[in-house]
């Protein structure tokens, strides 16, 4: 099935190939070529079945189909010995350029004999002579065959080395990283990476670099001590080169990597997300480079115990570590032997065994802020200590639930095992009670669980369930606590609608009605019973506070908490004492009562250390910690917080909020101006929640630690997080809440524009503006993302579109108004068109300010205020440097005059000082330069940075003493 309209006419044939060329490599763009090429020979035209077949010829190369590419640049040659005048400049150029191609190709069969490869440099060589071209690409490829082959690369190397560069040879990248790895195979790795460096600097690039030199620099770092430019460059390569077919092989050393610095977990994250290699990939030189690197993390991965993990192979069937690994050896090994017996040497085999026994060069190194385990691949449940009597484990799990001992969890997930075989049998023992009651037992823990997940609805149906099998154990107190536990639950749920807080408050306080009722209509309540059930009264009333924030409700919330800690006091149960303290403090600090709320705290945490219970320290502290932040302590409220993610270690898992302790660290650590801190406790925040099956929660937190990696300037890490979240299966499913995935892509684009990858940037925020147009409840997002996306297009010069993606922004701007994002947005395209286009742009400039303009009106008239730049000086800035750009120089000087009228004059705390400096700056420019008027321009810019000055804005000064010395050297 044809994938584009058939050109009926050589434009449109044209037209149809520089689309294609846009296109990323691969098969749509690989058959769209085919298909191109079957179009051009119906025209009878020489000229444009020569573009159509360099294009596929390209598809072939770059798409890993070495097999088909000297096929194709047969029929070019043939053309080219038939019709050479069809071949302008520019074609026969490219035509010679692609012997080189050829030979790589032919270099990766070992199907093709060694003779014929000898037989087609020989061509090439005689071809170039009889053109009078430069022999230094002919050596070039010869040195090539000779290390493939691995005999006589040293001369091979010299012979071509020592020559001239012609402008046939490949590129200075591509020649760079031949001449480091003939110095890496000669085992000198100081001396490749010196001559790597203006690749690995960024200084030197083309289509294959520089990802392919950052994958083969990887261990020659780590080996000379360069770890964190290792870790560094991994990032940036592995982003460069995934899920390419012509570029597996690359892949494969970033796998190895992986595997040789402690980091499994991620090696086996990366080659799930790179499982279309095992079928993509045609030449058999690249899959052996490929499949060794998945080797060497395969086999290490099984030598560490995990040889049953799951693994992403080949397609048809399911993968474990140890199967992958035996089906991967064995394709490699027959590579590496039909290549070895193509050239007659063992050098490929010899190669491959070389990086299949190096041992790991670090036991572990960070490389991205989502650090994970083989365990945490797949977690090893360590059992815990319990009581192996069965009546003594029932018995054991009923006493630790009456204090809220953390302990009881593992008891009760026991009993949960025990009782589902289908040989359990209940003890006739009347301590330990009838199986209903142990039934009731187990729902109402997994009621309680189900509560903590905020999955209110599941708790109510199970607490009542729970209270109903009480009733028939004859357990009419433990029945009466489910059924108040069920309307806490039932009233938590959320409410939906805008008086959803009303609601939620109402349906609160009808709870706690309830729950009194039924206090009093339950009889022989034992004292831990009583007291549980004086909690859940309280906490009821507690979280109307919460949802009203109503000062009539602090009283009744404090009169319960006084009864349940008298009657707690009086029965000496320590764990609701405890809960009472914490209550009251809770109250107090929701009513606005800061001071009171952290005393009480401290006196809870000083009787939590000499009375207990231990385990509620942690939580203690967390509560204090929070507190001490809110009265701008952000030095005591670090020390609690980490002191209760100390004693946390202490219990199970489950036992503590660990998340939310990492969390407020997080913030604290922020406060403290310790950043790169704060963004560890966010990654270990969502990681416990992960593994605590909290994705919502995790995946904020992920988003919060992205933002906080690209605020710093952490690109590269911020870009390896967000592509290891959107990776994730149910992410790729579209069972995340699609909002949060929309956040997580935003981000993710941001920090590729921030990282300069202009192109890929640009493709997702693009997708991104089509798809929040669907969302007809947040258009204001939209607008915002709309005009983000205008501005990428207009970066890009595609205007048109940016035009087309503003009209979409200010449509959802009426809205949804986002008055400084617009206008941000309208400023900058047109700063970007008149730039660009100079003249030919600046009516269509205009029209952006002209949209501004309108914008700025709307922004006054709404009496909204701008958290950044004014936006009637910003624009008046604008206006200016626009005129600037297309040489209109007074009316230039004239916007920018308006744009420091309406500034004023810059005070000692101004932070407008900035602005109004650089309107200086650009206005003596103008003046100064551009007019070719010093004298006022230099008064202008003097008696700006004397006011400056004085005012001790000497940074902002600086450009201004440039410029005026400039002029002053000029005159």
């Amino acid at each position: 099935m044809p994938t584009a309209p058939h050109p009926q006419n050589t434009d449109e044939l044209y037209q149809a190939l520089q689309e294609n060329d846009r296109r990323p490599y691969g098969r749509t763009r690989t058959v769209t070529a085919e298909e191109l090429v079957d179009a051009a020979e119906l025209f009878a035209e020489p000229v444009p079945l020569v573009h159509a077949l360099l294009e596929l010829q390209e598809a072939y190369t770059y798409g890993s189909e070495p097999r088909k590419s000297p096929v194709v640049f047969a029929r070019l040659l043939t053309l080219f010995d038939e019709q050479p005048d069809v071949f302008d400049d520019r074609l026969r150029h490219m035509l010679f350029w692609r012997f080189k191609w050829v030979s790589n190709a032919l270099r990766a069969l070992p199907e093709i004999p060694l003779a014929s490869l000898r037989q087609w440099l020989t061509e090439m060589r005689d071809r170039y002579e009889k053109a009078g071209l430069g022999l230094q690409p002919y050596y070039g490829q010869a040195y090539q065959l000779a290390a493939h082959v691995g005999e006589d690369a040293t001369l091979a190397y010299e012979l071509w080395a020592g020559r001239t560069r012609t402008p046939l040879s490949d590129c200075e990248a591509c020649e760079i990283c031949e001449r480091a790895l003939y110095h890496l195979t000669a085992g000198d790795d100081e001396r490749a990476l010196r001559a790597w460096e203006p690749v690995l600097a960024g200084k030197e690039s083309c289509q294959e670099e520089p990802a392919r030199s950052l994958s083969y620099a990887l261990l020659p770092l780590l080996r000379t001590g360069g770890t964190d430019r290792a870790r560094e460059l991994h990032l940036a390569g592995y982003r460069g080169c995934r899920r390419n077919p012509s570029m597996s092989g690359e892949v494969g050393r970033h796998l190895e990597f992986c595997a040789l610095t402690g980091n499994e977990a991620r090696g086996l994250e990366l080659l799930a997300e790179n499982r279309n290699l095992f079928d993509e990939v045609e030449s058999p030189l690249d899959q052996l480079d490929f499949l060794t690197g998945v080797e060497v993390l395969l086999r290490r991965v099984e030598s560490l115990g995990h040889g049953e993990l799951p693994a992403a192979g080949y397609a048809g069937r399911t993968w474990t570590v140890a199967g992958l690994h035996g089906e991967v050896r064995g394709r490699a090994d027959d590579l590496a032997a039909r290549f070895d017996a193509r050239n007659g040497t063992t050098a490929h085999s010899d190669r491959r065994r070389a990086r299949l026994d190096r041992a790991p060069l670090l036991d572990s190194l960070e490389l991205t802020l989502r650090t994970r385990g083989l365990d945490e691949v797949a977690p090893v449940a360590v059992p815990a200590a319990v009581p192996e009597s069965l009546p003594e484990l029932i018995l054991r799990a009923r006493a630790l639930d009456e204090q809220g001992h953390p302990d009881a969890e593992a008891c009760w997930a026991r009993l949960r095992t025990l009782v589902v075989a289908r040989d359990y049998t209940h003890p006739d023992d009347p301590a330990v009670g009838p199986l209903a009651q142990l039934r009731a037992d187990l729902l109402d823990d997994e009621a309680s669980r189900a509560r903590r997940k905020d999955e209110f609805a599941a708790a109510a149906a199970l607490h009542e369930e729970a209270a109903g099998l009480y009733d028939d154990a004859g357990a009419p107190g433990n029945a009466a606590l489910a059924r108040a536990c069920a309307l806490l639950a039932t009233a938590e749920a959320p409410a939906p609608g805008a008086d959803g807080a009303e609601a939620k408050a109402a349906a609160l306080a009808a709870a706690h009605a309830s729950m009194v009722r039924l206090h009093e209509e339950t009889p022989g309540l034992a004292p831990y019973q009583e007291a549980r059930l004086l909690r859940l009264r309280a906490t009821a009333l507690g979280l109307r506070l919460q949802a009203s924030g109503s000062e009539e409700h602090v009283a009744p919330v404090l009169a319960e908490v006084d009864l349940l800690h008298t009657f707690a006091t009086r029965h000496d149960i320590a764990g609701q004492i405890s809960g009472a303290l914490v209550l009251r403090v809770s109250t107090y600090a929701i009513s606005g009562d800061l001071p009171a709320a952290v005393a009480e705290a401290d006196a809870i945490v000083d009787r939590l250390k000499a009375h207990g219970p231990a385990w509620h320290l942690p939580h203690t502290l967390g509560l204090r910690g929070r507190l001490k932040l809110g009265v701008r302590d952000a030095q005591a409220a670090y020390a609690d917080l980490t002191e209760g993610l100390r004693l946390a270690a202490d219990w199970p898992a489950d036992a503590v909020d660990t998340s939310r302790l990492h969390g407020d660290l997080a913030e604290v650590c922020m406060h403290l101006g310790r950043p790169d801190e704060a963004l560890r406790h966010l990654t270990r925040s969502a990681e416990v929640d992960l593994r605590h099956g909290s994705r919502t929660d995790a995946f904020c937190a992920y988003s919060n630690a992205a933002q906080l990696s690209l605020d710093l300037g952490r690109v590269e890490d911020c870009i390896a997080l967000l592509d290891s979240l959107l990776a994730e299966p149910d992410v790729a499913a579209g069972e995340l809440d699609d909002r949060l995935v929309a956040q997580l892509r935003l981000i993710r684009a941001r920090a590729l524009h921030a990282g300069d990858d202009l192109k890929a940037a640009t493709v997702e925020y693009v997708a991104l503006a089509a798809e929040s147009a669907g969302w007809d409840d947040d258009p204001g997002s939209h607008a915002m993302i709309a005009a983000q996306t205008a501005v990428l297009l207009g970066e890009s010069g595609e205007f048109d579109r940016a035009r087309a993606a503003m009209d979409q922004a200010i449509a959802a701007h009426t809205l949804a108004p986002r008055y400084e994002q617009l206008s941000n947005a309208l400023r900058e395209l047109a700063r970007l068109q008149a730039q660009q286009q100079g003249t030919d742009g600046l009516a269509d400039a205009r029209v952006f300010l002209a949209d501004a303009g309108r914008i700025a009106d709307e922004a006054r008239a709404a009496e909204f205020e701008a958290q950044g730049r004014s936006l009637d000086s910003a624009l008046a800035y604008e206006h200016g440097r626009v005129n600037a750009y297309v040489g209109a120089y007074e009316d230039a000087l004239a916007a920018l005059g308006k744009a420091l009228a309406l500034l004023g004059e810059p005070g000692p705390e101004d932070d407008r000082a900035g602005e109004w400096a650089e309107c200086v700056r650009l206005a003596g420019a103008v003046e100064g330069i551009y007019l070719e008027r010093p004298a006022p321009a230099l008064t202008r810019l003097d008696a700006a940075v004397s006011r400056l000055t004085a005012l001790g804005h000497t940074e902002e000064a600086e450009p201004l003493i440039s410029l005026a010395a400039r002029l002053r050297d000029e005159e």
